[in-house]
């Protein structure tokens, strides 16, 4: 047996670092993508990449150096709000914190400049996969086209059309939903808000809601509105009507510092929804020959700082496996998944303590005590 060529769907981090992984041990993959290029739409805020995943992920795929000169220093510094604006908790980043931020869009882009030409094939968006057996899958794109692997790897998120190859499971809404927007070159045009976040993070908390602030690169600030409603609830907000929609999101924390309230009120962007979904904790799946996933795709949790680094560790310890096994694909892909099971879990039930921790009925207190060992 020779190893097959890799067909990965999916060109967020978690794939891309599989591809990459893979070439550095000489096996070929080529990725599928329904974005039409890298540069279709933003790339989302800051990561803090993290020494026991994403930094080994990073390591395996031989971008380990590279991946530091991205590294936005200082962003690891954290300040706790209470709603009247009183500093609860504040925390320098002295370069010792071991979760250094870079932005997404800047690591994606190190990944896709890694790989060789031609790896990554854009807007291939899949319409539907199904088995065909002997370990081999066909790959409908909306196009009409098809394509034929004998390892199929679905690295394409929440919404995955490779998942069902291999479970019935699909996310279901967490109760929480996010609301972001951005000021814009905050320490000339916004100082004061500049001020209220400081030099990384500001979380400001209560049961049930937040707000959090992140100073990414270039002076731009990036606020996350958290509140947990129903899907319906959101859904009576027009957010094509951005000040109507920026009016009612406020409205949730009436009473709250103004220094706060602000960061909604005078966001540069148009509000933006993300509800928060989740694939059950635990999920996983009786082995199918010739197909897995990775990241978002086998564990989608609440947001907690791993999804992004499990992706990556996932790709890298894939390519690793099937390195490892290069004729025999099944016992890579069994290894693999083996492994990646309980880490999944794991992570995703530490991000429903953690949640707990930022919004349950201790908030902010309890995330004071987290940061300095109380809790």
């Amino acid at each position: 047996m020779t190893t097959p060529d890799v067909t990965i769907i999916g060109a967020g981090l978690g794939g891309l670092t599989l591809a990459r992984a893979l070439h550095v041990h000489g096996i070929p993959a080529t990725v599928y993508e329904a974005e039409p290029s890298p540069t279709a739409r933003a790339q989302g805020g800051m990561l803090d990449i993290h020494e026991h995943d994403g930094q080994l992920a990073l390591k395996e795929a031989g971008l380990f150096d590279e991946f530091r000169g991205l590294v936005l220093e200082g962003r690891e510094a954290t300040r706790i709000l209470d709603r009247d604006g009183t500093v609860l908790f504040e925390q320098a980043d002295d370069g010792t914190g071991g979760r250094p931020e870079v932005q997404r869009g800047e690591l994606r882009q190190l990944l896709l400049d890694s790989l060789p030409p031609g790896t990554v094939r854009w807007g291939h968006k899949v319409g539907g996969t199904r088995t065909l057996g002997d370990g081999r899958h066909e790959v409908t794109f909306t196009d009409g086209t098809t394509l034929t692997t004998g390892l199929l790897v679905g690295a394409d998120g929440a919404w995955s059309r490779v998942r069902p190859l291999l479970s019935d499971a699909t996310p279901e809404y967490t109760g929480m939903s996010l609301v972001e927007t951005y000021l814009f070159d905050s320490d000339t045009r916004h100082p004061a808000h500049a001020k209220t976040v400081g030099g990384g993070a500001l979380f400001a908390l209560a049961p049930g809601k937040g707000l959090g602030a992140h100073r990414e690169s270039g002076g731009t600030l990036h606020t996350y509105v958290m509140l947990t409603e129903a899907r319906g609830w959101f859904a009576g907000i027009d957010f094509t009507d951005s000040a109507a929609a920026t009016a009612r999101i406020t409205q949730e924390f009436d009473g709250w510092a103004p220094e706060l309230t602000a960061l909604i009120t005078e966001g540069e962007t148009a509000p933006v929804l993300r509800p928060l979904n989740a694939l059950p904790v635990g999920h996983r799946w009786d082995r199918v020959p010739g197909v897995t996933l990775l990241g978002d795709a086998a564990h989608l949790a609440i947001p907690n700082g791993e999804g992004a680094n499990l992706a990556m560790y996932d790709g890298a310890e894939l390519a690793r496996a099937i390195a490892a096994h290069p004729d025999d694909i099944e016992t890579a892909l069994t290894e693999y998944e083996q492994a990646m099971f309980p880490r999944g879990a794991t992570a995703a039930a530490d991000g429903n303590q953690l949640h707990e921790v930022l919004y349950g009925d201790n908030a902010p207190h309890s995330l004071v005590d987290l940061f300095t060992g109380h809790a």
